[in-house]
């Protein structure tokens, strides 16, 4: 019986986006004999995943189709015939003469077949074809849209489900649903045999909704876009499709803060309802929808006297959802679609009129200017200064985003004459869509204020951001530096600024002496010039280059970038002196002052919207957890820092390159290399020489960690032939020295392991670096024993683990144990072989480094108990927080393991409880004490 339903005959996961977990959890309960029955609501692609499941089974001798529809719901046995029109032939000569009557006309429609009439007959008929098609092999019934199936079908499958729990007949079901089928007693579930699995089709994710719009041709929309389509469409896939597609069509694009483009399809989907409401209801709820956060008490301050009793009414249609037990509380649409189409289909008349209404409501200055602007047509100085005051205040809550889009409303209302300049707002907004994680948008802006700009200082301001938005893709835009030196003429200022521009490129390309010799210059005309915030980043800069170069200079230049006056911009920016000091402190082993600093620095980058540092900084987090030996938290930290750069097209290549050594040290090495190769091809396609060579060792360490000693060997090659190339002398910076000497060991190359290991020993003891000289003994002890000499490799190595204890980096000292163990079983020493094996399990089991532990041979730790479903539509760190509060942790310890203060904690948890609809934390841990108990 398991066997025939054991594994998919064609499985094809490239058919669906971002429905791994549900396909996997479907997969391993098919593979066991169960049924399954997918439900969720309309267009969230229930369907797709049904198709794919049954195209992946699709091998099975039998398998039987239906796909319901509303409109012919009422014909009794229409389920049945496409079930079982084109089967029952083949097994009729099997079944008892009633029982054949009762099916044919049923099936047929000739006769007046009923369940009435024929129930026993027709009931048992419908149960022998099934018995009959079992015996000949597995069958599979493929119900579509349950909903709609008529009754008489229904009643006829759930009489034949109740009694096939022996044969291998599954049923593979989708309803349209928004609560859990199981909660509905057997409405839906009677149709299933009895072991069935009840699945929830959830919400796409952001950069799903990406990937589903690209894979339909709607190519090349801004992040903000995708943003905006992704919250409007609350994740469904068909409403973002169809949103995407209006876009497309749209010959003008949306202002900053108006919804999106609803096309008609979409709104009379959504908004069929709105005829039952009277024309003052619907004034309510148009101003609803024009509100950030609509409340009643908001609602009443713009003039809508009756807005309780109205809501009240929009409520028991499913249009809004209320607070019973809050009177002035919020005012929730039952989804974000619903708010966009009623504002979609208002006149502009009456969406300038609502605006004006919650203008002279609002509280906060932010609101109120933005209501404001949304509310005037033409140029107005009045408004556009109060939307630049906001844009400003937006910006100093830590809502960059916010107040990039403020600051194109203060541009479109600036008459001609104002001060500031329309293009001067517009760059300020360019430069917040920057900090904001939206390089598209400030391209866009920077390059609108090119085409007209014709002060030296807003072009190369603009250029500045231009290249910015580049990422690490600066061979992109290399026509652009010429442009922004002529631009800078002989203003020392300006050419301080693109100088420093300069340095970077110099680095993507490798030449890290003329990009050190460009920091230098932009340091000293800015200082020239006053510019103290392009001094202390070039100062940075200049500073992080000697560091990875092992240049002696490199901590007297820190010193100065650290040096009073700070810029607070800058010394919270991922180039500025307190990263960069971090890094410095990272590679001096000192783990400890590493970590607060970029703790800080994380925690500051999150409360002002800073996604560009708040990624490079939770990356080097989880560097410095990775070599604490705490592999669980840099996993987890690896992986939160990938997810913010995925969903902002920030900083993708380092992410990749820190989750791929997470992943080898604390996940799978097979997720190690598919990370560590999408890298390395990331690198190359960008021309980033610097990013390469990191990319190349997370690659080289996978394989080692995998047991590929060659292919790790070939890819550490490459990396130390870069950094020669480079000018690159520091040892820490990269870390592959060690892991290069032992493949090189495992391959027989023990030569060339020798002279790795005598050159990089020179450059650690010259700039002091213990680890790697503790991480060199590991390799120098593998390299005697390879030589024949086991007694000194048991000494060295030894050494090797009580340096690495000592200095605190946990999964070095681990491996030392490991590579001891294997020694003494070369010497044939099985007591201190076994003694020493079993060492190194504690050590990695200590670390949660699950691929090293499965070298010793030692069971892995028992999974954690499954989060409660309801915590996958959380954020990450809003799920990560949820998670430490089901383990009993408090705020302050949530706080000490997320690296992030506890008022960051709660504001998180303020998040968790709105999102899930509770109150306090007891609340998440009933959540999953009811999922377990169910």
């Amino acid at each position: 019986m398991e066997q025939a339903f054991d594994a998919p005959a064609r499985p094809r996961p490239d058919q669906v986006i971002g429905r791994g977990d549900v396909l996997a959890r479907a997969r391993g309960h098919l593979a066991h004999g169960g049924s399954l029955l997918l439900y969720g609501p309309a267009g969230i692609g229930k369907s797709t995943v049904l198709r794919t499941l049954a195209e992946e089974y699709g091998g099975e001798p039998t398998v039987l189709r239906c796909s319901a529809t509303e409109s012919e719901s009422h014909l009794p046995f229409l389920a049945l015939v496409d079930l079982l029109g084109l089967v029952a032939d083949q097994v009729s000569d099997r079944l008892p003469a009633p029982q054949r009557a009762a099916l044919e006309s049923a099936l047929t429609g000739r006769g007046e077949s009923s369940l009435q009439r024929d129930g026993l007959a027709l009931r048992l008929a419908v149960l022998s074809v099934l018995r009959a098609l079992a015996a000949d092999g597995p069958v599979l019934i493929v119900v579509d849209d349950l909903q709609w199936m008529d009754p008489a079908s229904a009643e006829l499958l759930a009489f034949a489900a109740r009694r096939v729990a022996e044969l291998p007949v599954r049923v593979l079901g989708a309803v349209r649903t928004d609560s859990d089928p199981q909660d509905q007693h057997d409405r839906y579930l009677r149709a299933f045999p009895q072991d069935v699995l009840t699945l929830r089709v959830t919400p796409l994710s952001r950069p799903d909704v990406s990937e589903l719009l690209d894979g339909r041709g709607h190519t090349g929309l801004p992040r903000a876009v995708v943003r905006d389509i992704h919250r409007t469409s609350g994740g469904n896939p068909l409403f973002a499709l169809e949103l995407g597609r209006a876009l497309a069509e749209s010959r003008t694009p949306p202002r900053p803060g108006e919804p999106l483009p609803v096309p008609t399809s979409l709104r009379a989907l959504v908004l069929n309802r709105l005829e039952m409401l009277s024309a003052e209801t619907r004034r309510t709820l148009l101003i609803a929808s024009a509100g950030a956060r609509p409340t009643l008490a908001t609602l009443r301050s713009a003039g809508r006297a009756n807005a309780e009793s109205e809501t009240g009414v929009a409520a028991s249609l499913g249009l809004v959802e209320m607070d019973p037990d809050d009177g002035g509380g919020p005012v929730r649409f039952a989804h974000p679609l619903i708010s966009a189409a009623l504002y979609a289909e208002a006149t502009p008349e009456d969406r300038r009129s609502a605006h004006a209404a919650l203008a002279a409501a609002a509280v906060d200055p932010i609101e109120r200017a933005r209501h404001l602007a949304l509310a005037t047509s033409g140029k107005d100085e009045r408004v556009a200064a109060s939307l630049a005051e906001a844009a400003d205040e937006a910006r100093s809550r830590g809502a960059p985003s916010v107040a990039a889009q403020l600051g194109l409303l203060a541009a479109r209302h600036s008459p001609e004459g104002a001060v500031p300049t329309a293009d001067e707002r517009r760059l300020r907004a360019a430069e917040d869509a920057l900090t904001a994680a939206e390089p598209e948008l400030a391209r866009a802006t920077a390059r609108e204020v090119l085409a007209r700009a014709t002060v030296p200082a807003d072009r190369v301001r603009a250029w500045s951001v231009v290249i910015d938005s580049a990422g690490q893709a600066l061979s992109e835009v290399d026509d652009v530096f010429p442009q922004a030196l002529a631009d800078a003429g002989d203003d020392p200022r300006l050419q301080g600024l693109v100088r420093y521009q300069l340095a970077w490129r110099a680095l993507v390309d490798g030449q890290m002496h003329q990009a050190r010799a460009e920091a230098a210059r932009s340091a000293a005309l800015a200082a020239q010039a006053g510019d103290r915030r392009t001094e202390l980043l070039a100062l940075s800069f200049k500073a992080l280059n000697e560091t990875t170069m092992g240049h002696p200079d490199a901590a007297a230049t820190l010193a100065l970038a650290s040096a009073e006056p700070q810029e607070p911009d800058v010394a919270m920016n991922h180039n500025g002196p307190v990263y960069i000091r971090s890094r410095y402190l990272l590679m001096s082993d000192q783990l400890d002052e590493a970590r607060t600093a970029l703790t800080w620095l994380a925690d500051e980058a999150r409360q002002r919207g800073a996604v560009e540092t708040e990624v490079y900084s939770v990356r080097s987090l989880a560097e410095i957890e990775l070599r604490s030996g705490r592999c669980g938290t840099a996993l987890d930290l690896a992986r939160e820092s990938l997810r913010l750069a995925e969903d902002t097209g920030i900083g993708e290549g380092f992410a990749l390159q820190i989750a791929s050594l997470a992943e080898a040290a604390g996940g799978t090495v097979d997720r190690a290399l598919s990370l560590a190769g999408d890298a390395v091809r990331r690198a190359e396609a960008d021309s980033d020489l610097p990013y390469l060579t990191r990319a190349l060792y997370a690659l080289g360490h996978a394989r080692l960690v995998g047991a590929d000693p060659q292919g790790a060997v070939d890819a550490l090659r490459r990396v130390r032939a870069l950094e020669r190339e480079m000018g690159v002398t520091e040892p820490a910076r990269g870390r592959w020295q060690g892991d290069l000497a032992e493949a090189l060991v495992l391959t027989g190359a023990l030569g060339e392991a020798r002279e790795v290991i005598d050159e990089t020993r020179r450059h650690a003891l010259r700039l002091g670096r213990q680890s790697i000289l503790a991480v060199l003994e590991r390799a120098e002890g593998m390299l005697l024993a390879a030589h024949g000499d086991t007694d000194q490799a048991v000494a060295v190595l030894t050494g090797a683990r009580q340096r690495t204890a000592a200095l605190g980096y946990g999964l070095d000292e681990a491996r030392a144990v490991l590579a001891l163990a294997r020694v003494e079983a070369e010497r044939h020493n099985r007591g201190a072989a076994g003694a020493a094996l079993d060492e190194a399990g504690r050590l990695f089991r200590r670390s949660k480094a699950l691929p090293w532990l499965e070298q010793t041979g030692q069971a892995p730790p028992a999974p954690a108990a499954a989060a409660p479903p309801e915590l996958d539509g959380l954020a990450s760190m809003e799920r990560q927080v949820a998670g430490l509060v089901l383990e009993g942790a408090t705020n302050r310890e949530i706080a000490a393991a997320l690296f992030v203060s506890v008022k960051t904690v709660e504001a998180t948890l303020t998040r968790v409880y709105r999102k899930l609809g509770i109150r306090s934390r007891v609340d998440i841990v009933r959540l999953a004490a009811g999922r377990r108990a169910g």
